[in-house]
């Protein structure tokens, strides 16, 4: 089992030791590894049974560190660095060969940025190797934000984690495409895609066909189609006119028991784990409850009570995660689809239930 503590050298000594530890950032728990040391990568992808299609994003300490694992680096580039970084902030660049293809599935590019938590600047200037770090859970499941969740799905396939308290932010990073004529966002994330157009005047490309299908190279990590998934079927709504809908479908509280054995959340008090971005369901709704899914509990996890962005953003990934252990089956409502709520929003549909909807 993973020891957890606070020491940069003793994650150091095992990341000199070529294995993953797992180490606190701003945005989520990442999965570090000496990102030059082959041998070191494929123990991440190992731990996290992460496919060899999907890259990981090379962490580094500074501006001029990265410039020694990126080439022809465009001024857009610095700018971003500039105004961003250290931050939630990824940018996709050609790499150098001094960085081995797995770091990104085979593609002349990777992604790069510099973490803004104080531990990861510490550790990062504490060796001399930059870290290639993945979110520290299971390929596809939700992200770690605590200590806590990264041992709860990989503390028997890492020796150390490194922990930083809970995670600031509380989303992973955008992922800008700087490596083509025209830059593209290829993941919203910590820092809005519009505040990014608005303060630097440009223009965001936004291909229509963001997330890559199973089993084909994807541009960057977290850019996969079914990703952030929970455990049990999860369905995102718009709004409570939606939500009426989906609760008088006879099909769904049939779409959470097919899903688990009944051993894990038994028959005699079945619930419905309920996700909202500022407010419990309305009281009008609880005749519909009543009258379809009578004796059925309500368990319900609410974002943010004042509506604060950036507080949603920070509880979304151990709200599903609560959700998850109690329901087999979780209705999400989605958050305003502007600022950050268009990076909550990107999180859920991709975590959302691919199956047959109810």
């Amino acid at each position: 089992m993973a020891s957890v503590g606070n020491s940069i050298g003793q994650a150091a000594i095992w990341l000199q030791k070529g294995y993953p530890v797992a180490i606190p950032t701003e945005t989520v728990y990442g999965l570090a590894a000496n990102a030059c040391d082959l041998d070191a990568l494929i123990r991440v992808f190992e731990a996290k049974k992460r496919p060899l299609f999907d890259p990981l994003i090379v962490h580094l300490p500074s501006v001029t560190t990265i410039a020694r694992y990126a080439k022809d680096i465009p001024p857009l580039a610095f700018a971003l660095w500039e105004r961003y970084s250290p931050g939630p902030l990824t940018l996709v660049l050609r790499k150098s060969t001094l960085l081995p293809d797995l770091v990104s599935s085979g593609l002349p590019t990777a992604g790069f940025r510099i973490p803004a938590h104080p531990m990861a600047l510490d550790l990062l200037n504490s060796v001399d190797f930059p870290l290639a770090a993945p979110s520290a859970n299971l390929f596809g499941r939700v992200s770690p934000t605590t200590a806590t969740h990264v041992v709860d799905q990989l503390g028997d396939a890492i020796p150390y984690v490194l922990d930083g308290g809970p995670c600031i932010v509380g989303l992973e990073s955008t992922i800008l495409d700087l490596s083509g004529p025209e830059p593209i966002l290829l993941r919203e994330g910590g820092i809005p895609s519009q505040h990014i157009e608005d303060d630097l005047k440009i223009t965001l490309q936004r291909p229509h066909h963001a997330y890559r299908v199973h089993e084909e190279t994807a541009p960057s990590a977290g850019t996969l189609d079914n990703h952030y998934a929970t455990t049990v079927p999860l369905i995102c709504y718009r709004n409570n006119e939606e939500l009426e809908l989906l609760l008088r479908k006879e099909s769904l509280w049939e779409a959470g028991q097919r899903t688990l054995p009944n051993a894990r959340f038994p028959s005699n008090e079945p619930t419905l784990g309920m996700l909202r971005f500022q407010s419990d369901i309305p009281n009008k709704f609880l005749e519909v409850w009543d009258e379809t899914k009578f004796g059925i509990r309500r368990i319900v996890e609410i974002l943010s009570p004042t509506g604060d962005m950036k507080e949603a953003a920070r509880n979304l990934f151990a709200a599903m995660r609560a959700l998850e252990r109690v329901s087999p089956l979780i209705l999400a409502e989605m958050a305003p689809d502007h600022g950050l709520g268009t990076a909550i929003n990107d999180r859920l549909q991709r975590a959302s239930f691919k199956g047959d909807q109810p």
